[in-house]
């Protein structure tokens, strides 16, 4: 048998503004998705739409078994991961030999077709590949890895990606002078971002003006700003939305001695938090004890 692992993303900036080729920063975060992959004759079918993909398209049969440290619908990049660690692992079992980079490209086309063709490259490059990205378009480039100190806050309020990206599309549709200086300005901030990211402070600020960008496209929800508010109030430099928006995640970037704080402030405010940092291995072999 096989396992291996595979990273959750948040996007530091940029998040919709992407989709209309503006700039945007991910990085993969420490938590991850651990899936086991055994050759097996007779194997159940499993209830994952991702991982019957992986096993289709790679064109072999076996057993699975999932364990995952990211929450479903969290916008932090579960069914990603899911993909890149099943892929991987059935990759290793059944020695196929394919490169890290084909991991990532195939598990894009399966989340591709598993969410009828809403599903952006970035998550699966960033968990096959870990660390930091700038994307433009269609380029990815890889940022010098930073150590952020960050604190993620779950919502616990389910949100579609799909749903929240309409929605943006919908509103540049009817109203483009307002929307596309929104994005816009997204762009020119996740640029300004890039020449600060060893200085977080400053980094905290461009979040905060981030968060408000997203919450003026209509991807806000209450869950989420009582937790980028209560973030900001118990000692992060800034916080914002992470991913799709409506729900899902909030990231806030903290000093080191402030990160147990603002995880107890995002607890309070009934959210879930983990402290994490910047994962550089992305897609990994675990050994066996």
């Amino acid at each position: 048998m096989a396992t291996w692992s595979a990273p959750g993303k948040v996007f530091l900036f940029g998040e919709h503004a992407v989709v209309y080729g503006k700039p945007a920063i991910a990085m993969a975060i420490k938590p991850r998705v651990f899936v086991t992959v055994r050759k097996s004759r007779n194997p159940t079918r499993p209830k994952s739409p991702y991982i019957n993909e992986c096993f289709r398209v790679m064109g072999v049969r076996g057993s699975v078994y999932v364990r995952s440290q990211l929450q479903s619908s969290s916008g932090l990049g579960s069914s990603a991961a899911v993909t890149v660690a099943t892929l991987s692992a059935i990759n290793d079992e059944f020695n196929l030999g394919y490169s890290r980079e084909y991991i990532a490209e195939t598990a894009f086309a399966i989340e591709k077709k598993v969410q009828k063709g809403r599903a952006s490259p970035t998550d699966t490059y960033v968990s096959a590949n870990g660390g930091m990205v700038l994307i433009t378009g269609e380029s990815k480039r890889r940022l010098p890895p930073e150590n952020l100190h960050l604190v993620v806050g779950n919502t616990m309020v389910p949100h579609s990606t799909a749903k929240m990206v309409e929605q943006v599309a919908n509103l540049r549709q009817h109203h483009p002078t307002i929307a596309n200086p929104i994005l816009d300005a997204i762009g020119e901030l996740t640029l300004a971002a890039i020449r600060e990211m060893s200085n977080p402070k400053e980094l905290g600020q461009y979040m905060d003006m981030n968060h408000a960008l997203l919450e003026a496209l209509g991807v806000g929800h209450p869950a989420s700003s009582r937790l980028v508010l209560a973030a900001r109030a118990s000692g992060a430099y800034g916080a914002k939305i992470t991913g799709a928006g409506g729900g899902g995640s909030i990231i806030a970037l903290c000093p080191r001695r402030a990160k147990n704080r603002v995880a107890g402030a995002i607890e309070a405010c009934e959210g879930r938090a983990i402290i994490t940092t910047i994962d550089t291995d992305g897609a990994r072999e675990e050994k066996h004890d």
